[in-house]
């Protein structure tokens, strides 16, 4: 493999002003190129490009600057609420085991954990409840007899 002919998340910031370059737009019509977002995106303003977005995007991410910011679950609920985002929205960043079963509620269907994280641990979180009162993105409520 050519150093430089891999699949990669650039930054969505990167990607409004690089994204009608003839080699990124030829990459990523090859599902070369995913984005993330960073906690601070306003998507809502960029819906146009969002939009063109979902037919060449492999995968978005959503950045997690440090974990108590919770500005992606926004993100990862706008996506698959208002966009219809039907692919990969994957948790990056500083991303803990306690993030996992709320994230995936609101969206995320793939975590990067943090590297000091135990995977065994993380996906035993989602065997912790077996009734939940909100909504999902999934359209998955319990039900209360």
């Amino acid at each position: 493999m050519k150093h430089g002919f891999h699949k990669v998340l650039v930054p969505f910031h990167w990607w409004i002003t690089h994204h009608k370059n003839a080699d990124v737009a030829g990459r990523a019509g090859k599902g070369e190129i995913g984005v993330w977002f960073a906690a601070d995106d306003d998507i809502l303003k960029h819906s146009e490009i969002i939009e063109e977005g979902k037919s060449l995007w492999p995968v978005v991410g959503a950045h997690f600057p440090i974990f108590r910011d919770g500005r992606s679950f926004s993100t990862a609920a706008l996506l698959r609420d208002r966009f219809e985002w039907q692919g990969e929205v994957r948790a990056i960043g500083d991303v803990l085991i306690d993030q996992v079963l709320q994230g995936a509620r609101v969206g995320f269907d793939a975590f990067e954990l943090r590297p000091d994280q135990n995977l065994d641990i993380a996906l035993k979180q989602f065997d912790l409840f077996s009734v939940v009162t909100q909504n999902s993105w999934r359209d998955q409520r319990a039900t209360i007899a």
